[in-house]
């Protein structure tokens, strides 16, 4: 992916030096990523095993920013603003209306937002209270190492899929879909879940197909690069690398083939409404 020496955008929000909390003791290395990736994308809140094996420490603390910090947070305020500049066209073009942008948390370790404690069992999420992405840059590590979702484009996925469910959430489509959902049962919740994500994915594949149109960003392998980011994300795939058997029942984002198909739709027609799965006959 092209980014260097490129427009960065004004809408993040730099915490990283305010962070609070580290991995201390306890589980560490590959081990303590592996719980923290297989507890976010698996629904389940790892926060009090990480805290009862030592992995995280909620004190407040002075964050070294390491040179990677910095090359990492300029890549994400390149994409960021790659993904203003997509959709505000996109929101013009295919529905005469304005996008509002929202703006980009980045912290180290652990920090605050209206939905709860952002940290490394949370992984990166959209805010809807308050419009805003918490990201912390060492999730990059976690998808290289742990997931085999390498590259700096499958890292773009990654941001550009949070901006996603911004987008729905200027569209309105995620404030019904929660509505919903608060009101079924568990499963038919997470029912509801998965077209919310996969959405998301169709909606970053948008955004893949008018940024390389735009900017020429995109080189050979970054879209097999988010496909893959894809394909090791689905909930089928997390569950048997976790030695469980798929449960089609508890799955919140998709399988595999669901998310890469959906990006895949999303890249190849770049129009908003071939990503309506709310009423897809099949996902």
């Amino acid at each position: 992916m092209k980014w260097q020496g490129r427009r960065g955008s004004r809408n993040i929000e730099d915490r990283r030096a305010m962070s609070g909390g580290k991995a201390v003791g306890g589980i560490g290395g590959l081990g303590l990523i592996a719980v923290v990736v297989i507890g976010y994308f698996l629904g389940i809140d790892v926060t009090p095993l990480l805290e009862g094996a030592g992995g995280i420490s909620p004190q407040t603390q002075n964050t070294q920013i390491t040179a990677a910090d910095e090359e990492a947070a300029q890549f994400v305020s390149v994409t960021l603003a790659d993904t203003e500049e997509i959709w505000t066209g996109v929101f013009a073009e295919q529905l005469n209306a304005r996008y509002q942008p929202p703006i980009l948390v980045l912290y180290k370790g652990v920090t605050q937002s209206p939905c709860g404690s952002a940290s490394g069992a949370t992984g990166p999420f959209y805010c809807p209270s308050d419009q805003k992405v918490y990201l912390d840059t060492d999730f990059f590590t976690t998808m290289s190492r742990a997931l085999g979702a390498k590259g700096d484009f499958a890292a773009a996925y990654v941001v550009a899929h949070e901006v996603a469910h911004h987008v729905q959430n200027e569209l309105g489509i995620l404030g019904q879909a929660n509505a919903y959902r608060a009101q079924v049962s568990e499963q038919k919740g997470n029912a509801v879940s998965v077209m919310i994500e996969l959405q998301a994915d169709c909606y970053s594949g948008i955004w893949a197909k008018k940024a390389d149109e735009a900017f020429g960003s995109i080189e050979h392998g970054d879209i097999r690069e988010a496909l893959n980011a894809a394909k090791q994300i689905g909930d089928d795939t997390l569950q048997k690398n976790a030695g469980r058997v798929p449960q089609p029942h508890t799955f919140t984002h998709g399988t595999s083939e669901q998310r890469q198909n959906w990006f895949a739709t999303g890249y190849k027609t770049g129009d908003l409404a071939s990503c309506d799965t709310f009423s897809a006959d099949r996902l």
